[in-house]
């Protein structure tokens, strides 16, 4: 029988909340209970963020290479115990278990390797001043930073949100979504276990509206970094104006994904099926509107609603499977009344749009992967559905490719197919996101910054950039001769 840790993680130790409430945790193939988990509330999350504060003067204290070795230690754990976490992450999130193995555990490993291997490597610069003087830059760590992450992709979020802030010498306070803590807790165990000190990482599993709302108002928390819909970004930013912390947003996308009619058209279904079915479509960064120039569209359409209706939905923990449950009944029923609006805006459903009709699915948060002709002014085309859901609009021209991939507020990911590369090269300067893929879509590496424009959010998780993002620049002056200052000198 597997054991669930399920306990809040606070100043090094699995405790209970301090009321006693729990939150119930379900499998989405069948909305059975998998466990209970210990609640936070606002007591909770000031015990963590204390525990956070005591611990950050020894950590920033402890060398930077000290600190990138016990990144590297639990990159290596992640590896070492990858069919458990594969499992942990397919049963609470509906990913199919082999992608949960063969990408996720292995992505949030590379992820915490390279930050463990960056730790040292954040360099400060000397500025020319005047003659006498010497002037220096260094990054200086921020302090506590509050981090508050999705349900989609919750194992490797640990990775992108821990790995930066921790190689950079902040202690930290992560409220993972309360319907998928499971892995997140299993990485602050191992942490545990490989010796990280205590008070350095804190996990509170709560409601966004208590834990959540709490931690981005405390005054002890520095900085805040949030990944999640941009309506709630807004209220994050208002929640942090009590001390001016720090706020780092990754939001909602709406991502354009243009096929030209001289893309390798096999590629390009291919391509663009993985850009919106992969994790059932739950992504910021899905590829969830086609753009089709005419001359190919019939073409393209229908190698691609072949490819979708050819895609194995089941359970997550069958190898076989390709495409799992949505994550929750609440966002499975949100995603279906998506179709209703398509219906209703004169959309025409080419595929899917409904519960798949196999027996052994029915208790599940299922839905088939879904296609719909739609205008580029429709509801269905601007706003984030967030599932297996993907509109079609086709253009003429360039210009009108381009209009189109830019008439959302969103801008967060795009991708582009065509074997034309000043095309390619062109299209991507003038497209409003903070990633463009060519012939290729979702790619990411942990050297490599994510993130978005607009609605999108800002700030940068991965790269050198995060690393940036979790430090504060502080400029040193030297007076080099020693010299007293000429000003009221008596």
């Amino acid at each position: 029988m597997t054991r669930y840790q399920n306990k809040l993680f606070i100043d090094g130790k699995f405790v209970n909340g301090a009321d006693g409430c729990t939150i119930d945790v379900f499998n989405p193939h069948d909305n059975s209970l998998i466990t209970s988990v210990a609640e936070a509330k606002a007591e909770d999350v000031d015990r963590a963020v204390a525990a956070a504060a005591r611990a950050f003067p020894k950590w920033s204290a402890l060398p930077a290479a000290e600190r990138g070795k016990l990144l590297l230690k639990l990159a290596d754990r992640i590896e070492a115990e990858a069919d458990e976490l594969a499992y942990l992450e397919a049963l609470d999130t509906g990913h199919p278990i082999r992608d949960a193995k063969n990408i996720d555990v292995l992505r949030t490993a590379a992820c915490y390797r390279y930050f463990g291997g960056i730790a040292d490597k954040l360099q400060g610069k000397t500025v020319p001043v005047e003659s006498g003087f010497l002037n220096y830059v260094q990054r200086v760590p921020i302090g506590v930073v509050g981090q508050i992450v999705p349900w989609n992709f919750p194992l490797m979020f640990t990775s992108w949100k821990l790995g930066p802030a921790l190689a950079a010498g902040n202690t930290v306070v992560m409220k993972p979504s309360e319907i998928t803590p499971l892995s997140t807790l299993r990485i602050a165990e191992m942490m545990a276990e490989i010796g990280f000190p205590e008070g350095v990482v804190n996990i509170v599993i709560g409601y966004g509206e208590t834990a959540g709302q709490h931690l981005a108002e405390h005054p002890g928390v520095g900085k805040i970094s949030f990944t999640g819909s941009t309506a709630v970004g807004r209220r994050i930013v208002a929640a942090s104006q009590g001390n001016l912390k720090r706020v780092q947003l990754e939001l909602g996308g709406k991502g354009a994904n243009i096929i030209f009619e001289d893309a390798n058209l096999q590629a390009a279904v291919n391509g663009s099926a993985w850009a919106i079915f992969h994790n059932q479509g739950q992504a910021c960064i899905a590829g969830s509107r086609l753009l089709i120039q005419e001359r190919v569209a019939d073409e393209f359409l229908d190698k691609f609603i072949t490819l979708a209706k050819s895609i194995r939905i089941g359970n997550p923990l069958d190898a076989e499977t390709e495409m799992g449950p949505l994550t929750s009944t609440i966002h499975r029923d949100r995603v279906l009344s998506y179709v209703d609006i398509a219906r209703q805006e004169g959309g025409e459903i080419l595929a899917g749009g409904q519960a798949p009709q196999n027996p052994d699915l029915a208790k599940g948060c299922y839905i088939e992967p879904t296609v719909v002709r739609a205008k580029a002014t429709d509801r269905v085309s601007l706003e984030e559905v967030f599932g297996p859901f993907v509109t079609v609009t086709t253009f003429k021209d360039d210009s009108e490719a381009l209009a189109l991939a830019n008439g959302t507020d969103y801008g967060l990911g795009s991708g582009l197919w065509t074997s034309n590369l000043s095309r390619a090269h062109k299209m991507a300067a003038s497209i409003r996101a903070g990633m463009v893929w060519i012939n290729s879509y979702k790619r990411v590496n942990p050297g490599s910054p994510f993130g978005g424009m607009g609605l999108s959010g800002y700030g940068r998780d991965m790269g050198f950039e995060a690393m940036e993002g979790y430090t504060e620049a502080q400029s040193v002056w030297v007076n080099v001769d020693a010299q007293i200052p000429p000003h009221f000198k008596r």
